[in-house]
């Protein structure tokens, strides 16, 4: 069984820079780490490795600042990693990001399962995972919570929703996305840190994709960011002072005028 797993680099901090030219997120020279989700994301399709064999790939798309988290996910147990990075790719919204990413996923090899986490924390759309999917004209179920089984080429999942679970199954090659519920991400072990030192990370360009450059970067984003903006938020409030019998009275006296009570 072949699984890929796509990982992010995201800001530690939400407490991130915007450029005013682009409007877009400062990444260089910020500190980053894994996406929370993408995680769990690595987490089960080691296990799933685990328990069925095969090989588990993660690949990501960003600066090269982005093999830092390819070579924490070989740490973990994923056994190659590959980064898709280019000028070209920058300015991506998630159409042109989905696009990139199947494309970068064809090149790699065939595939059983592509696993992705719900959504990204700068981000917070859940769009990538579905989109890759479309791109590759396969099935996905989105918000795994359990992979029940996999047998005769067909994946039976359990999946969250807002106030109940579904059974879903799908056959194989498929992608899916995972919610925090799945399962515990492991800690690298030191045979795993010594491994992802020695790592090579692999690097795919643009021109390696073979792909229309139209629908890669900021010329494949149909999205267009105007503006961004911190929102203020004003707090008010208001001292009262006296004995305590007038502090009872006059304290109900503007709850009520608020309609708290």
């Amino acid at each position: 069984m072949r699984i890929v797993v796509c990982i992010k680099q995201v800001p530690e901090s939400l407490d991130v820079k915007i450029d005013p030219e682009t409007k877009r997120i400062v990444r260089e020279g910020v500190k980053s780490i894994i996406n929370p989700y993408d995680t769990y994301a690595i987490e089960e399709g080691i296990r799933l490795k685990e328990r069925f064999g095969g090989e588990v790939l993660a690949i990501s798309m960003g600066p090269f600042q982005a093999e830092e988290a390819l070579k924490e996910a070989i740490a973990m147990g994923v056994d190659d990693g590959f980064l898709l990075t280019d000028k070209k790719f920058g300015g991506s919204d998630t159409l042109a990001t989905s696009f990139t990413l199947s494309c970068g996923i064809k090149k790699t090899g065939n595939f059983d399962i592509i696993i992705c986490g719900r959504e990204t924390l700068d981000g917070s759309t859940g769009q990538v995972g579905p989109e890759i999917a479309e791109f590759l004209k396969i099935p996905y179920i989105t918000f795994v919570s359990k992979i029940e089984n996999i047998s005769d080429n067909i994946i039976y999942c359990t999946r969250l929703m807002e106030d109940h679970y579904e059974k879903v199954m799908a056959k194989l090659p498929v992608l899916i996305t995972v919610v925090k519920e799945i399962n515990e991400p492991r800690i690298p072990s030191l045979k795993g840190l010594l491994k992802a030192k020695k790592a090579e990370i692999k690097r795919i360009t643009a021109d390696q994709l073979g792909e229309d450059e139209r629908f890669f970067g900021q010329d494949g984003s149909p999205t267009r960011v105007i503006d961004v903006w911190t929102p203020e938020i004003k707090k008010e409030g208001k001292k009262i002072e006296g004995e305590p019998e007038y502090l009872t009275d006059e304290i109900i006296k503007q709850l009520k005028t608020l309609g708290v009570v």
